[in-house]
């Protein structure tokens, strides 16, 4: 899974905890996606791709997305929206839903912004954030379904997952959230989580970029482009070092990724050089260099082909690097 790591990473996420909600059945809300009035309470500009996320402390709640089965989310699990769609959610969905929006009361005493809601009888606490990323065309997010149930007291990872979520639940209570930052990374690994564990689901017939990392000689290409970005490969080089003929090799890959094993790499080097450009100060033609390209006209000429602006323009939409 090394490439779906690495490309994870590259999404260069970033968000955090927005809103603590307490519901008390009966209650029934529309919650619409994730706009620039919520990721504006983080003091955020609004990001190219939002993925939305809940975080159930205390109860349990329906949630149910437009033409799909109601699902049942407990206490301890972790709920993820990769295409930030909007859906419902309350103890009994056949009443009349209200607006979670129209529910929000605003931030106060260093505290996040909050919903006390419903009939007064069983409680139900949801803490709600977001993740966003402004990195273009992510096979990941392509290829997910609209809604992810992480049970966070189960796999590898429960422990620190379980424990971590506590830290913040209890630190948003208190409205100790005076480090934004750490919830964001926190809530980026949760979402690592939850894409390895649908990843680990999935029928070994299953096509698409996620079934790629599944096939041994595939998985193993993909890892070594996305290691070594800068090297001048070639596709018989690939299919040689996964031990196949040029034409297995790009056969396979082009069936199982949907796109030729160049063209691939073409754009995992661009996505990378737009990441380098947003967060570090390095020149754009060290960039280009580190991304593979031999010169900064030829880089130049493949971003704004991808991405639709040049380097400079877009290195201009964040003056400040991130930890510099």
């Amino acid at each position: 899974m090394n490439a779906l790591l690495d490309v994870l990473c590259t999404m260069r996420l970033s968000g955090g905890i927005f809103l603590d909600c307490d519901f008390t059945d009966p209650w029934c809300v529309t919650a619409s996606a994730i706009g620039p009035d919520e990721v504006g309470l983080l003091g955020m500009s609004f990001p190219s791709h939002v993925i939305a996320y809940h975080y159930i402390t205390q109860g349990c709640l329906l949630l149910q997305i437009a033409g799909q089965e109601p699902i049942k989310i407990t206490a301890g699990e972790i709920v993820v929206f990769p295409t930030n769609g909007g859906h419902m959610l309350g103890s009994d969905l056949s009443l009349p839903p209200v607006s979670a929006k129209q529910l929000v009361l605003p931030p106060t005493n260093g505290k996040v912004a909050r919903i006390d809601y419903g009939g007064g009888g069983a409680l139900c606490h949801i803490m709600c954030g977001f993740l966003g990323t402004d990195m273009p065309n992510d096979p990941i997010i392509k290829l997910l379904p609209n809604v992810l149930k992480l049970p966070v007291e189960e796999g590898a990872s429960s422990d620190w997952i379980a424990s971590s979520l506590r830290f913040a639940a209890k630190e948003t209570a208190a409205g100790r959230v005076n480090s934004p930052s750490i919830l964001a990374q926190l809530a980026e690994c949760l979402f690592m989580e939850a894409v390895h564990r649908y990843v680990e689901t999935l029928p070994q017939v299953q096509r698409g970029w996620l079934a790629g990392l599944r096939d041994p000689a595939i998985g193993r290409a993909l890892a070594r482009l996305h290691a070594s970005r800068e090297h001048r490969w070639t596709v018989e080089e690939l299919a040689r070092e996964m031990g196949l003929s040029r034409s297995a090799f790009a056969d396979r890959f082009t069936r199982l990724i949907g796109e030729p094993p160049m063209r691939y790499l073409a754009r995992q080097r661009i996505q990378f050089a737009a990441q380098r450009l947003r967060t570090s100060h390095e020149s754009i033609v060290r960039i280009a260099l580190e991304s593979g390209y031999q010169s900064e006209a030829a880089f130049t000429r493949a971003f704004k082909r991808e991405i639709g602006m040049p380097p400079a323009v877009w290195r201009g939409r964040y003056p400040e690097a991130p930890g510099i």
